[in-house]
């Protein structure tokens, strides 16, 4: 097909893209999967959630970084969050409660994944993670929880 023939149309933020062709006046929608943020420190656990969750349709943004969330989230608007418990120096459940008590980002689900705390418990508190995933994590399992929580 003739480039000319095409226009491609994308606004910022939209998780898609247009094709058009003026001649034949056909047109065809490109939705691309929901995107999660993935925030661990572990580089090999990010390769795995990224393998995982592209694998099933998901676009994947991650970072180690848990200073960067906040711009991170700003610039991404990610569907669904994944955030690791322990994160170098920083506590997750401190950045949890500061995404859910901002009036931007309150409305993104977030997982909290951890290997060392059982946050089962304090699902039901104010400023708590939507869900919660043990360390080391059921594939199947990790899909379940993730599309729960993109059907809500």
């Amino acid at each position: 097909m003739d480039k000319a023939t095409l226009r491609v149309s994308s606004k910022q933020g939209e998780r898609g893209y247009c094709l058009k062709n003026w001649h034949t006046s056909w047109l065809v929608l490109v939705i691309m999967g929901k995107r999660i943020l993935a925030i661990d420190d572990n580089p090999a656990i990010l390769d795995v959630l990224n393998e995982i969750l592209s694998f099933e349709g998901y676009e994947v943004v991650t970072i180690s970084d848990g200073r960067k969330v906040f711009d991170t989230v700003e610039q991404v608007h990610p569907d669904l969050i994944l955030l690791d418990v322990m994160l170098d120096n920083l506590d997750g459940r401190e950045i949890c409660r500061a995404l859910k008590n901002n009036r931007m980002f309150s409305g993104i689900p977030v997982i909290m994944i951890s290997a060392t705390h059982d946050l089962k418990s304090l699902l039901d508190q104010p400023g708590a993670p939507d869900d919660f995933i043990a360390k080391p994590f059921d594939i199947y399992y990790l899909i379940s929880k993730v599309n729960h929580q993109l059907a809500a």
